[in-house]
């Protein structure tokens, strides 16, 4: 009889391996379609992916993360960029077609009066700029700025958007070509509340990002904000670690997803959803976070512009004062009726209208008003040319920038001081955000101030008047404070007078100490109260922006001096930057 062969037999260990082997395959074949077997479900674990655990090895991931399918960034994904200055853009001749201009934008709220004008992004007839001036105008989006320049460059687009930070760092580059040189004729807006600082909850005011990580775009209106406000804190850019995305939404992606960032500088709407939700933010917030500043305080430093290729503008002027009066126009337009502009928004922008409702709530429109102000008032404490000086210095200092372009030559206005000549919109006025009623006590004692900036004022021995014939640096002292309320300008400043605590040992008898203490509390109010008399009357501002505050010697930065050094540094004037309410 002949058997047929079965194969060779297996031993009883053969049998457990060989087990051990069918059973993986099933389990491999299981995962690869266990989407469709077992479908997903939100408790339902989901693939590792080698790319997400690359950007955990900071830490463990924070508990009330946002799962990644999460509509709480505006971007599904972002990338980690190395520092770098602007890439370099070749310039070209423009082309211009059927009388249309081309005017990219971003997604920003700021952009509202050029929609509603052109009653959309495509070019259209029934636009203001057809109807009364003969041209039209195709509203491009491109996001990246430097996509912008290149494309502005290249003679693709005759407009590059920007905040004028942006500008005055890309202006070198471009004005080695005469053709492309960027002439700004209009202010279209302040960023007030659409950039921001989001910051874990170990990170309570902006002099303690000293040793941490931010992440955000580099070369950008948020880099050129934290940078400010660095400064105004005394941390320098080498103090913190910055980690930079591609884009300004990346950042904020990034940051959901990289527990070891401690901060992330970004745009609406995405710094407002992904905080806690028990600070506003959206379901899936970060655990912890919360807004440390945005220009809803820091109203203004980031302001919005666009700029045209001076051969264009030398070719078109006609077309160049078309656009200036139809967005000043299209700013009538936004008041009138903001549903109806917040809609073609959103069909351009491809985000929600009430997303779109939020960005232009914060923006605040600069009308011509605010345009004669900008550009024509040299006292204006945040004007063209100061704005730009700021921006030329931070970005040199960082070494992104190498000579600076004059502010003077990429000002242009003349078309506004021709529309002011002619008296339009005379109806226009500034529209500057009234102070909120506050109680500066509760205020003091509840809210956590944004920055904290020491100063040095020297007072003749037990006076409190400011005297620059004993302290040559008074000026200078004021115009710094001036300066940095006008850049908050909707935030509230609070002085504090310190003194050195050399008296306090002067007696032993406990209540002649008590006594003394009362006196130098009340002096070193006196004295704050000083400093803001000076500043009110250098820069014409509200009282009731300030609040003072003398500290005796009973909050000393070296406790238990000796040197006079030390109590050099405890007789100081603190200056405190405090949020709005309820922000």
């Amino acid at each position: 009889m002949v058997e047929e062969y079965a194969g060779p037999r297996l031993k009883p260990g053969g049998k457990i391996l060989l087990t051990i082997v069918v059973g993986g395959l099933l389990f491999l074949g299981f995962q690869h379609f266990k989407d469709i077997i077992i479908p997903k479900t939100k408790d339902h674990p989901a693939n590792i992916d080698p790319n997400v655990l690359d950007t955990l090895k900071g830490g463990p991931q924070p508990a009330n993360q946002a799962p990644p399918d999460s509509p709480l960034t505006t971007v599904d994904s972002y990338t980690f960029v190395p520092a770098a200055g602007l890439s370099a853009a070749t310039p070209s001749d423009y082309a211009f077609s059927n009388n249309t201009v081309v005017f990219p934008i971003n997604i920003w709220g700021g952009w509202a009066p050029i929609i509603a004008a052109n009653r959309g992004f495509t070019p259209s007839k029934e636009s203001i700029f057809f109807k009364e001036f003969g041209f039209m105008v195709d509203l491009k989006l491109i996001d990246a700025p430097d996509q912008a320049r290149q494309a502005f460059a290249a003679g693709k687009a005759h407009i590059l958007w920007g905040t004028l930070d942006m500008i005055a760092l890309a202006a070198p580059g471009l004005a080695k070509d005469p053709r492309v040189f960027p002439k700004v004729f209009q202010q279209v807006d302040w960023s007030e509340g659409g950039d921001g600082i989001v910051v874990r909850q170990h990170v309570t005011q902006i002099g303690q990002l000293r040793g941490k990580t931010i992440v955000l775009a580099q070369n950008s209106p948020s880099h050129f904000y934290i940078l400010n406000l660095l400064a105004e804190s005394g941390v320098q850019p080498g103090e913190v670690q910055f980690k930079f995305t591609d884009t300004a939404f990346g950042a904020a992606k990034a940051f959901v997803e990289v527990p070891h960032l401690d901060a992330c500088v970004s745009w609406a709407p995405d710094i407002y959803n992904i905080v806690d939700p028990k600070e506003g933010g959206k379901p899936g917030g970060v655990k912890g976070a919360r807004l440390l500043s945005t220009t809803r305080d820091a109203n203004r430093v980031i302001a919005d512009v666009w700029a045209v290729r001076s051969d264009f503008a030398r070719d078109h002027r006609d077309i160049v004062k078309g656009l200036v009066i139809g967005i000043f126009k299209g700013m009538d337009l936004v008041k009138q009726n903001p549903d109806q502009v917040a809609a073609l928004m959103s069909d351009g922008f491809s985000v929600p209208v009430e997303d779109c409702k939020g960005m232009m709530g914060d923006a605040h429109l600069t009308n011509f008003a605010d345009n004669k102000r900008f550009f024509l008032e040299s006292t204006y404490g945040a004007n063209f040319e100061r704005t730009w000086k700021i921006a030329s210095y931070v970005y040199k200092q960082i070494g992104v920038l190498g000579t600076p372009v004059r502010p003077e030559d990429c000002k242009d206005s003349s078309i506004i001081e021709e529309l002011g000549r002619a008296g339009m919109f005379a109806d226009h006025k500034i529209e500057d955000r009234a102070l909120e009623a506050w109680d500066p006590k509760k205020m003091v004692a509840e809210t956590a101030p944004i920055l904290v900036k020491t100063i040095r004022v020297q007072f003749k021995t037990n006076l409190p008047d400011l005297d620059t014939t004993y302290d040559a640096g008074i000026s200078g002292v004021i115009e710094e404070i001036g300066r940095l309320a006008e850049k908050f300008g909707a935030a509230r400043i609070m002085i504090e007078g310190n003194t050195d605590s050399t008296m306090k040992g002067y007696y032993s008898d406990p209540k002649m100490v008590k006594q003394l203490a009362v006196g130098v509390q009340q002096l070193s109010e006196a004295r704050a109260e000083s400093v803001k008399r000076a500043v009110i009357e250098a820069f014409k501002m509200s009282p009731e922006k300030f609040y003072c505050k003398g500290n005796g010697w009973d909050n000393p930065v070296v406790p238990n001096a000796n040197s006079p050094e030390d109590h050099a540094k405890n007789r100081r004037v603190e200056i405190k930057v405090l949020p709005l309410e309820g922000k």
